[in-house]
């Protein structure tokens, strides 16, 4: 099976060139070179790649706050007429919870709508996020006209975004916005996401509802990134109850035990029964990642996707999510992705 890859160039330049980590400012990982090494393993993959339409917002405003579409629009802007302001938006207060006054300055709003320091908004932050979304909005309109599978080759990732608010690197949430899409024509959808870190921002999307499962496999958050999410006790609430299951992993958990894990989700989605799949693509499993969470090796990736192939079927859309510079990155993404295909 071939499959086509959606990537825009504007994905590219987004890059706030520092995150706070540890009390301190360090080099943001989710470099632009990623895309390089992911297109590098898309067409090793035997994929086509080709440029997405500009959807507009209105695939981003079914889910996202429209007040935080604006704010990240014009956040950058408004960041530089601060004397001394750091070269990327970058919160310093957030607010206890979100029933309070909802701030006019900039920086204030920086806090309500950045869940944390690992989301810089820097000059070309919006711009590349669109894209990123309407990277995976292309392949989910590609597995409604009649693919198989597609893949979205989506930079910035997105799964740590809520509705309104970015954290993590993400800042629009590709593939919620992907499962979104497909819902158009499918009753049912689930979202499986096999990055090293919990979903949070997924989760929180589709917590309420009972049309999108959500299923993660991650490392076990009690130390790890997000933190507060990703439990097992975490099922949904109100007409969502049952419909997200969160599988957390031993930090340093290999192939075997991943492939286990994996084996429950399935059976999960397929007691759900959907019409359609999105997989949230994270490499960061990977045992060569510099994150080091989880001890995935490279045919590991083939053998997932070809395990969740195996056990679905139906439309597929692939999504990109984290996986960061290493020698192994573009092989990763190329054995996951012929595993999926058949084509290994």
């Amino acid at each position: 099976m071939t499959m086509t890859a959606f990537f825009a160039d504007e994905e590219r330049p987004h890059y706030p060139a520092h995150f706070l980590v540890n009390g301190n400012f360090e080099p943001n990982p989710e470099h632009p070179e990623r895309v390089d090494r992911l297109l590098t393993g898309a067409r090793a993959a035997g994929c086509t790649i080709k440029r997405p339409a500009e959807f507009g917002l209105a695939p981003i405003l079914a889910l996202h706050d429209p007040r935080y579409v604006a704010f990240l629009e014009t956040a950058y802007e408004r960041w530089k007429r601060i004397d001394g302001a750091s070269a990327a938006v970058t919160p310093n207060i957030h607010p206890v919870s979100r029933d309070n006054h909802y701030p006019d300055s900039i920086v204030a709003q920086a806090g309500w709508h950045l869940l944390d320091a690992s989301a810089p908004v820097a000059a070309y932050t919006y711009e590349s996020a669109c894209w990123s979304a309407w990277s995976a909005v292309a392949a989910a309109q590609c597995v409604l006209a009649g693919e198989r599978a597609a893949y979205a080759l989506a930079r910035p990732p997105g799964h740590h975004a809520r509705q309104d608010a970015a954290a993590g690197f993400c800042y629009f949430n590709n593939s919620a916005i992907a499962a979104q899409t497909l819902r158009a024509e499918h009753d049912r959808v689930v979202i499986l996401d096999v990055d090293l870190h919990h979903g949070n921002g997924t989760q929180d999307i589709f917590y309420d509802r009972d049309d999108v499962l959500t299923v993660s496999i991650h490392a076990d958050p009690s130390r790890f990134y997000p933190f507060f999410w990703g439990a097992e006790d975490e099922t949904g609430r109100g007409a969502g109850e049952g419909c997200n299951l969160n599988l957390p992993l031993a930090r340093g958990s290999a192939d075997d035990i991943f492939l286990a894990a994996l084996d429950k989700a399935v059976a999960r989605i397929g007691a759900f029964n959907p019409g359609a799949i999105v997989i949230a693509l994270g490499l960061d499993a990977s045992e060569h990642d510099p994150f080091g969470g989880l001890r995935v090796s490279t045919k590991g990736f083939e053998r997932i996707g070809a395990a969740i192939s195996a056990a679905f079927s139906g439309p597929a859309v692939l999504v990109q999510e984290g996986g960061y510079l290493c020698d192994a990155l573009g092989d990763n993404l190329a054995a996951f992705l012929s595993g999926f295909s058949g084509n290994s």
